[in-house]
């Protein structure tokens, strides 16, 4: 994440103030999640701290199953209610919870937070109370998508500033990514692990063909995060493919292929392909 960026638990905080000034529910709180799991760390209104640093698993609960359905939820009794686990009701419970909605913040399909609205109280919450969260949620996942995309075109501007000191021309720069992307593509077909290795090793050198040592540039920190299959995928996204492409001159079916993508954009810190190609470029891991 860009150093420039705004605190997002700044932005969840403004949102609960939001939701409970325009609904009166007596509690608020959230978890910002990374689509597997939301730690709830934001309150208002909470009378103890039962709830504080829970970790709430992608299907578990009220906020894992809304955040698997990517769909608002709420429940009218908690301790009555039978269609959701009952993974963290001591700790719900113990905070004195009875009604409770929950909504993800959807972002490029993930939940990115969760946020919740409780009362005391057994109750329907109401379809007043639903849109209002319903239009927080919208307008915080907007805003996380405009820090987003801050975030990718200062990256981009990083890469270009990278490349205009690399000492190539755009042109040269092409090719060599063109039989960088070729190079591990064969060696990816090779049965003979010492050629193979030799193969791998001429690819890793090109990457580092024409960058500036006055750039302060040093690819060996991603080299070690990337494996070198994570590697051979980012080298042909790299070229334009597509997974279906990637998979067929890697010998590898599509859905492995998304695997791969999505291990790179949490070693890499990015969220689409070509953040992941671009941030690979600018550590030295491609040409």
């Amino acid at each position: 994440m860009h150093t420039l960026r705004p605190k997002d638990s700044d932005a969840v905080l403004s949102a609960l103030r939001r939701a409970r000034n325009d609904t009166g529910v007596p509690m608020v709180f959230a978890g910002e999640a990374d689509g597997e799991t939301a730690r709830l760390t934001r309150f208002i209104g909470a009378r103890t701290d039962s709830m504080q640093g829970l970790a709430v698993a992608k299907g578990r609960g009220l906020g894992g199953h809304v955040m698997a359905t990517g769909r608002p939820a709420t429940v009218r009794d908690y301790e009555e209610c039978s269609g959701i686990t009952r993974d963290y009701a001591d700790a719900v419970e113990r905070e004195g919870l009875r009604a409770i909605i929950s909504v993800p913040v959807m972002v490029s399909g993930v939940a990115r937070t969760i946020l919740y609205g409780s009362a005391r109280v057994a109750t329907q919450l109401g379809d007043q109370v639903a849109k209002t969260f319903t239009s927080v949620a919208a307008e915080l996942a907007a805003e996380f998508q405009v820090r987003d995309e801050v975030d990718r075109r200062l990256r981009m501007a990083d890469l270009a500033v990278a490349e205009q000191g690399g000492g190539l021309e755009t042109a040269d720069r092409e090719q060599l990514r063109v039989l960088h992307g070729e190079l591990r593509a064969i060696a990816a077909e090779l049965g003979d692990p010492a050629l193979r290795d030799r193969l791998l090793a001429a690819g890793s050198a090109l990457a580092g063909v024409g960058r500036s040592p006055a750039s302060g540039e040093s690819p060996v920190p991603a080299r070690v995060v990337l494996s070198p299959r994570e590697i051979d995928v980012l080298a042909q996204v790299a070229l334009g493919c597509s997974n279906a492409e990637v998979g067929a001159r890697l010998s590898l079916s599509p859905e492995t292929i998304k695997a791969y993508l999505r291990n790179i954009g949490t070693k890499l810190g990015t969220r689409s392909r070509m953040e992941s190609v671009a941030r690979a470029r600018l550590l030295g891991v491609l040409p």
